[in-house]
């Protein structure tokens, strides 16, 4: 099979993409399963991979030389972030704020501001039997893990393999990053007025990027049609519904998948990676 991106998504946190994610990885014969939530990243309690190899991921913050420094405050008006601000003696970082973007660097006139590398997080790459397996991790406290998302877009690029991408919550920077050169966006959501909303959300985002997508309604049962109407309106395919059971909210809390626990779930997901080959094909 070629490689290409599917990217999992939704509007909020909960939803259960990483549900869709780590069941469709696995159907996906020889796939690589690559977790973007970095704030939280739980695949691999479902995966259950042997990790082969840790990186760290470091970013650039500007570290001040007191004996050059002027106190001009150019670096201060530059910094569209507030990491840096002028005090009476010193010119203070506060790193945590800092999104390594530069412009300090380039703004400051007398050469005074020395690069810094500083740790945000990690990226672990591993095996999870025929599943390729990669996360990232962000550091508690940190700015943004998006230095840690291009790390990863750059380890998958040229993968000639199935990708299935679990992106962060949301509609951020971060999931803006995690479904870039996506070849089709799944859209996970719940059949209630809360999820539609996000999901909303999420739709209009992935429009805006002009990516392909269709759609996963989870927990089906009453109130599908409120998703159903909505995706016919838009024109976006619904490629499964997974019921609500309290045997799945059982398996997931043990870490199972649930593609390994009921067989009507295995033939959706089955149906689901086909469906949404074809959608590729198109």
């Amino acid at each position: 099979m070629r490689g290409f991106k599917i990217s999992v998504l939704s509007g909020k946190g909960g939803t259960g993409k990483t549900t869709v994610s780590v069941n469709l990885a696995k159907v996906l014969n020889n796939s690589v399963y690559v977790d973007c939530d970095v704030e939280e990243p739980n695949g691999y309690l479902f995966l259950n991979p042997q990790i082969e190899e840790e990186k760290t991921v470091e970013v650039i913050i500007p570290e001040i030389n007191s004996d050059k420094c002027t106190l001009c405050g150019e670096c201060v008006k530059a910094c569209r972030f507030s990491a840096l601000t002028k005090l009476i003696k010193k010119i203070l970082v506060f790193d945590h704020l800092c999104h390594s973007c530069g412009a300090c660097f380039e703004m400051c006139p007398y050469d005074t501001i020395i690069e810094k590398y500083k740790p945000i997080g990690t990226i672990r790459k591993g095996k999870a039997q025929s599943v390729d397996f990669i996360d990232g991790k962000l550091n508690y406290g940190e700015a943004t893990g998006v230095p840690i998302l291009k790390e990863i877009n750059k380890l998958i690029e040229n993968v000639d393999k199935p990708v299935i991408v679990d992106s962060p919550p949301g509609t951020s920077c971060p999931v803006i990053h995690s479904i870039e050169g996506s070849d089709l966006c799944i859209l996970v959501t719940e059949p209630t007025p809360y999820g539609l909303h996000d999901f909303d959300l999420a739709v209009q985002l992935v429009k805006q990027r002009g990516i392909p997508m269709a759609a996963v309604i989870n927990k089906a049962g009453e109130g599908d049609n409120i998703i159903e109407e909505y995706c016919e309106k838009e024109g976006i395919k619904v490629l499964a519904k997974i019921p609500f059971k309290k045997e799945f909210a059982e398996a997931y809390s043990k870490g199972k998948l649930l593609i390994e626990v009921d067989n009507e779930v295995r033939e959706i997901f089955d149906k689901l990676s086909t469906d949404a080959l074809e959608l590729i094909k198109k």
